[in-house]
């Protein structure tokens, strides 16, 4: 059991990530609090994607004299730095909305948000 735990460390790690920002997301009532716990939940996502695309073994896919396979595939990378760019503006845009929040409520607390409507 803790051999293929040891073997798959990084797929452990990616959804242990997922379940605190998703106890994050359920369990806090602070808006940036939750967020926070959205942006966790990404980022565990990317390091899955990005776990999944590693050969062991493997080169990088450059044309060259010499050069064997296995290769590694560049794609899942490419995605992930995709959505690195999405992540970030998306966080950007939910702050200073939540900011907005504030300033018109004079609170960030989802439960005292839910009163006030």
């Amino acid at each position: 059991m803790i051999g293929i735990l040891w073997d798959n460390f990084d797929y452990a790690v990616s959804v242990l990530l997922f379940l605190i920002g998703l106890y994050c997301v359920i369990a806090k009532n602070n808006l940036i609090k939750k967020f926070m716990g959205l942006n966790i939940m990404e980022t565990s996502v990317f390091a899955f994607i990005v776990a999944l695309g590693v050969v062991k073994g493997g080169s990088a896919p450059i044309m060259e004299p010499g050069a064997r396979p296995p290769f590694i595939n560049p794609i899942p990378q490419a995605l992930i730095l995709t959505g690195i760019v999405v992540a970030v503006s998306t966080t950007a845009l939910a702050l200073s909305l939540i900011v907005r929040v504030w300033r018109q409520c004079g609170t960030i607390e989802a439960d005292e948000l839910r009163e006030l409507e």
